[in-house]
């Protein structure tokens, strides 16, 4: 049994995250921070967590979190880097949900977040918590930052295929859409329900900040090193509250199996599901579960893969896969408090 804490406890990763750890039997969760609802009951304020969770919000200074072994930081960019340091030497281990470690070269971090970062001797030490690249790495690691949300789809869209030599590593196409609730907890115009209902947009067309998140990661790969990555990477809002759907688009430079490629690739990983061939996948068909699910196409059999991938952003690609990655940081069973199956209708 370890003990966890949570700061940043009142957003959709957050409560997401609360959900989840509520299911796994070796977690107490002995804090749960917010400064606004410091004092109040967490069960009043999600209902939802009514008769799982007797705790109230505390306040970040306040809380007891140097007490716990593991604290996961579901807060917005540039908190976690602040309190990391002080944590980490008090022998807790970290899993950051926000981009503060995600990225190495720390000049292309500051100028995608528009503030320095405070903590750089920390960057190095950081894991980059995608299990199905780094699984080894996280299980040692102190400190991991959780991927971002479509960075999660489109990595593994693209794993098997940036490890090989079959497609043009150098003109990779990455269409990705997701609802609502991937912008967080808070009061914008463009997410009001009149703005984003009956409407479907494209966004930061001209750069995303997970643009280079996707990149540098890739680039790290082992087998990868000398080889030019070029992606195109394009986000969109659709009026749902939570999935995502990456089409990634390679053209192919010599022919093989990919079906079998993918399935060799993943055939050992819990959370990856490589469908039939031809198979269209859905959002719905993971929503509320820490799956991502793959399918290939090769429309007309012309020279472009078509690679589909849909996951939960809340999950796989944010608290589920944060749980995961605390399940290998502790020698937990990795798929443990991961298990549920997607909610449908």
């Amino acid at each position: 049994m370890i003990k966890v804490g949570v700061v940043g406890g009142t957003g959709y990763t957050g409560v997401e995250l609360l959900r989840l750890l509520a299911g796994h039997p070796d977690v107490e969760v002995a804090a749960i921070t917010s400064r606004a609802e410091a004092g109040v009951k967490v069960a009043d304020h999600f209902p939802s967590l009514r008769g799982h969770y007797d705790l109230a919000f505390s306040d970040p200074a306040t809380a007891p979190l140097k007490g716990c072994d593991c604290v996961f930081f579901a807060t917005p960019n540039g908190v976690a880097m602040g309190q990391a340091r002080a944590l980490l030497d008090s022998g807790a281990r970290i899993v950051d949900f926000s981009a503060d470690f995600r990225l190495k070269d720390i000049a292309t971090w500051e100028k995608w977040y528009k503030v320095k970062h405070v903590s750089p001797e920390l960057v190095a030490e950081a894991v980059y918590g995608l299990p199905e690249a780094n699984r080894e790495r996280i299980r040692k690691a102190r400190l991991v930052a959780n991927p971002g949300c479509y960075a999660t789809a489109v990595q593994l869209a693209l794993l098997p295929l940036v490890e090989t030599d079959h497609v043009d590593h150098a003109h990779l196409i990455a269409d990705s859409k997701s609802g609502v609730s991937g912008a967080g907890r808070k009061a914008e115009v463009e997410l009001l329900y009149a703005e984003a209902a009956d409407n479907f947009k494209a966004y930061a067309v001209k750069g995303h900040r997970h643009h280079p998140e996707i990149v540098e990661s890739l680039a790290s790969l082992e087998g990868t090193s000398g080889r030019k990555l070029g992606l195109t990477f394009v986000p969109h809002l659709v009026p749902m509250v939570r999935g995502i759907l990456a089409t990634v688009y390679a053209r192919i430079t010599s022919d093989t199996d990919f079906q079998a490629l993918f399935e060799k690739r993943y055939a050992k990983e819990p959370f990856v599901d490589v469908l039939p061939p031809g198979t269209q996948p859905e959002t719905r068909w993971v929503r509320g579960t820490n799956q991502c699910r793959i399918a290939l196409h090769r429309p007309l059999d012309a020279q472009t893969l078509v690679v589909l991938a849909v996951e939960d952003n809340l999950v796989k690609g944010a608290a589920g896969q944060a749980v995961q990655n605390m399940n290998l940081m502790f020698g937990f069973p990795e798929s443990r408090a991961l298990g549920q199956i997607a909610v449908v209708p």
